[in-house]
Formats: C-alpha cells, sequence, structure tokens
C-alpha cells in the first residue's frame, strides 16, 4: 500500500531492515536524474551533475550493476552525466541504450516521430507568446516546461496540451511531472515496464539480486510500483516541499536531498 512521503522510513537512518534485506544479495541500482543524482533547478539545461556525484556513481557501478532512467533524452542524460559505460535508458525508459548494444537496446514508440515533431512545432508556436515556457525535444517525447511561467499564466499552457491531446487521444498522451508536461507516444510502457525489461535482458532477474530504485518525481511511481515486491524503491524529497506535499508514494524509504543520495551511492559502494 502507498505510504503518505512523511511517512516512509528513511534509507540512511533507518537502514537496519534495508541492509538485512540486502544481506547475502546483491543490489541492481536504477538511477533517475534530475531531483536525484542533481537538485531541481529552473531552467533543464542548469542541471549539472557534480564532480563527487559522479564519482559516487562510478563507484558504484564498479560494486554492481547501475542503470540510468530517465525522462530525459538518452543522448543529454549521457552528455550530462560524463560517464559512457552505463545503460541509459531515456525519455521515461523510451529509448534504451547499452555500451554493449544488442538485445538490450529497445526503442518504443519510433513509429510516432513525425507527429511529435507536429506537436512540437505546435507547442513552440502557441507557447512563444508566455514568458517562461520552455519547449524541451526529446527523441521520444516533447516536454513543454512551466517552472518559470508566472501562475496566473500557466493555465494556458495546460490547455494548449490538452488541445494537442485532444485531436490525437489514441495517438499521444501527456505525463505530468514537477511543473512540466511530457506528450508521449500513447502506448502501454513506462519507466516502471522499462525497469522490469532491463532486468530482465541483463539477467538480473534473479533471487541473488535486489533490484533498487531511486527517483523524485510522479513518473518514478510506476518503477516504486514494478518494485513493490521484491525490490526496494526509494523516493528523494522532503515531505514539506510544496511539489510534493500530500503525495503517497509506492516506494519503500526515502532520502531528503542529492547529498544524502550522494551518501547513499557511497554507502552502497562499501
Amino acid at each position: 500500500m502507498p505510504k503518505h512521503i512523511g511517512d516512509l522510513p528513511h534509507a540512511l537512518e533507518d537502514g537496519d531492515e534495508l541492509a538485512r534485506h540486502l544481506a547475502g544479495r546483491q543490489p541492481a541500482i536504477f538511477l533517475d536524474y534530475d531531483g536525484t543524482l542533481t537538485p531541481i533547478v529552473d531552467r533543464p539545461e542548469d542541471a549539472l551533475i557534480s564532480e563527487s556525484m559522479r564519482k559516487a556513481v562510478r563507484g558504484l557501478a564498479k560494486r554492481c550493476p547501475v542503470c540510468m532512467v530517465s525522462g530525459r533524452d538518452r543522448r543529454v542524460v549521457q552528455e550530462l552525466m560524463g560517464v559512457d559505460d552505463l545503460i541509459v535508458a531515456g525519455s521515461h525508459g523510451f529509448d534504451i541504450w547499452s555500451p554493449a548494444g544488442g538485445e538490450v537496446e529497445r526503442e518504443e514508440g519510433e513509429g510516432f516521430r513525425r507527429l511529435l515533431e507536429e506537436a512540437e512545432a505546435r507547442l513552440r508556436n502557441e507557447l512563444d507568446g508566455i514568458e517562461g515556457a520552455l519547449v524541451e525535444t526529446k527523441k521520444s517525447s516533447i516536454a513543454a516546461h512551466y517552472r518559470l511561467v508566472a501562475p496566473d499564466e500557466r493555465p494556458r499552457g495546460g490547455q494548449v496540451v490538452d488541445g494537442i491531446l485532444a485531436e490525437h487521444p489514441d495517438k499521444l498522451k501527456v505525463t505530468p511531472g514537477k511543473m512540466v508536461y511530457e506528450i508521449q507516444p500513447n502506448i502501454d510502457w513506462d519507466k516502471g515496464k522499462a525497469v522490469v525489461y532491463l532486468l530482465r535482458a541483463l539477467g538480473l532477474d534473479r533471487d541473488d539480486i535486489v533490484p533498487m530504485y531511486l527517483g523524485d518525481d510522479i513518473t518514478d511511481e510506476h518503477a516504486f510500483e514494478a518494485l513493490t515486491t521484491g525490490g526496494i524503491g526509494v523516493f528523494v524529497g522532503r515531505a514539506e516541499d510544496p511539489e510534493v506535499a500530500g503525495r503517497t508514494s509506492a516506494a519503500h524509504y526515502i532520502l531528503r536531498d542529492v547529498p544524502e543520495v550522494e551518501r547513499f551511492l557511497d554507502t552502497l559502494a562499501r
């Protein structure tokens, strides 16, 4: 059962149960990027990973399997991470890439590219007059950010997105996030399904492996739900944050912020 975020045990301070769960088994780590490895910022391009966090991820990758699962475009995640030997599932798992290639790689929604291009053109045209609105182009989705938009102007952006979806109800869907609308192909695929797929493709769906997912956003709930039994979900954020206040989560534990995530990854790497 989902719990209120404020009721989740802390992964570092209340970690005895977590340690028992991991005893004698190897973790397989799945990491979100924004809000997990870097703080949430006003402009997506400013979310740069610190060198110490990059070092923590690299150190952990020497100890156990580590995969990135982000709403960002896959190539952007790779550039931001500056690490080219991690498996990356970008665009909420729609675009999966492996340094080894082969059967692990997967592209969902490939046939929707022209429709997404049309949606992007319309978004840019209709949001052009809204100060602070940002449109982010991804390989398998289009993101409309409104964090910098004045509160009284934000409904206009939602109306534009609703209009696009109304014209293509069977082909496009919207995934809400923190101050962003994500327009995606309307197919049954999300971060949770991407994690399950990777576990199978990598041969990690075994009793001696404990899959663990760290994320902060609404879209990460799909991954938490996928790991409700047999895995561990770790929500990143503070219960008092206005953007998460009142939310429930299928995660098992909580870490309050990015520095705590770094400490947690360092702990797992020992």
